[in-house]
């Protein structure tokens, strides 16, 4: 069996921005939800809340991104990368009784909204635009491929728009003196919570039930395995994620004519990887006729006689 691995050789860098933008947005965190209790302000306690919940998924991906590094052990033996699919996971289920939270605050703030002065809503509000898109720039590498940095990413860049709305809101107060502004506010982003955290739940809930990933396009790795030379039939396809951007598959190809066994096996796992990022390729050659093998499959508990390598 042929393996090729390409790991990240920007893991350290990875775990050092996590903790590096988890810290940042930690102090933020603390600064803002002390005024927003000062002040009185739902918008500003609202973007807290956000932000807490940043610093826990922050964390979360921190975490994970370290057990990601953690070697393979008899008993984990693929490592503990998995971590990086139910860090996701934990952190939208927390963002969702987030948002649930402030909403219910907010409704109960309408008939009444409290005085809140604008200036200082407006200037810490600002402050967290500046910190978010900072913190979403020291991780913007590799997010497109690995959910648990695109999970951070697209959070901060959210932030910075959530704290955007608080400085408008401060905005409307002070010169209009529109006091609903702050709970519609805090509607608003809880809205906006509740909407991110939905998406990386559906998305980390496949992943952590074996989906094939949403890059990868099942059909087309079959047609591609069914296209090879001396290749009669494929079955047992089954292509998963173990998170931190490795792919794994397993396929059983029938091939009766073997000659070029490891040569076979070696291109065939360097084009996985290069066409559609699997890089964890485990394939069983068969040397039985498919027909044979199609016979065994439809017995209740009949096992193809295979022949592995």
């Amino acid at each position: 069996m042929g393996h090729s691995h390409h790991h990240d050789h920007g893991e350290l860098n990875t775990t050092r921005a996590f903790a590096a933008v988890t810290l940042i947005n930690l102090a933020y965190t603390v600064l803002e939800a002390g005024y927003g209790f000062a002040t009185n302000s739902l918008a500003l306690l609202s973007d807290a809340l956000h932000n807490l919940g940043d610093v826990l998924g922050l964390a979360l991906a921190w975490g994970a991104a370290v057990l990601a590094k953690r070697a393979p052990t008899s008993r984990h033996t693929y490592g503990w990368r998995r971590a990086t699919l139910l860090s996701p996971l934990a952190n939208a289920l927390l963002l969702v009784a987030f948002s649930g939270a402030l909403a219910w605050e907010a409704l109960r703030r309408f008939s009444a909204p409290p005085e809140i002065p604008a200036l200082p809503v407006m200037a810490v509000a600002a402050i967290g635009i500046a910190v978010n898109l900072g913190a979403a720039w020291l991780v913007r590498h590799g997010h497109e491929h690995d959910l648990n940095r695109r999970g951070a990413f697209l959070h901060l860049v959210a932030d910075a728009a959530v704290s955007l709305a608080a400085v408008l809101a401060g905005a409307g107060m002070w010169w209009l003196g529109w006091t609903w502004l702050d709970p519609v506010t805090a509607l608003v982003i809880g809205a906006v919570v509740a909407i991110g955290a939905f998406g990386l739940l559906r998305e980390s809930f496949n992943a952590a039930m074996d989906a094939v990933p949403s890059s990868i396009d099942q059909a087309k790795v079959q047609a591609f395995l069914e296209s090879q030379a001396g290749v009669v039939a494929v079955h047992h396809v089954h292509i998963w994620s173990l998170g931190a951007g490795e792919i794994a598959m397993t396929a059983h190809l029938v091939r009766p004519d073997d000659a070029d066994h490891d040569a076979f096996i070696d291109r065939l796992n360097h084009e996985l990887d290069h066409r559609f990022g699997i890089n964890h390729p485990t394939l069983q050659v068969e040397h039985g006729r498919a027909c044979e093998h199609d016979r065994h499959e439809r017995a209740p508990h009949g096992h193809g006689h295979a022949h592995e390598h």
